[in-house]
């Protein structure tokens, strides 16, 4: 446990600046990729349907 703290004291911590815009880059990226997880998805179904009617 007491090695837990001298690893953790040797750890450079963001800025509160650097935090925000990591934060910022990681929920952008989140929404970019379920809408195109959402616009894929909707394309696959659009087309299995359209195969299921042939």
């Amino acid at each position: 446990m007491i090695n837990a703290f001298k690893e953790l004291k040797k750890v450079t911590w963001p800025s509160g600046r650097e935090l925000r815009r990591d934060t910022a880059i990681v929920i952008f990226t989140i929404i970019i990729m379920a809408i195109f997880l959402g616009l894929t998805d909707e394309i696959v179904t659009q087309l299995f349907n359209l195969y299921i009617q042939l």
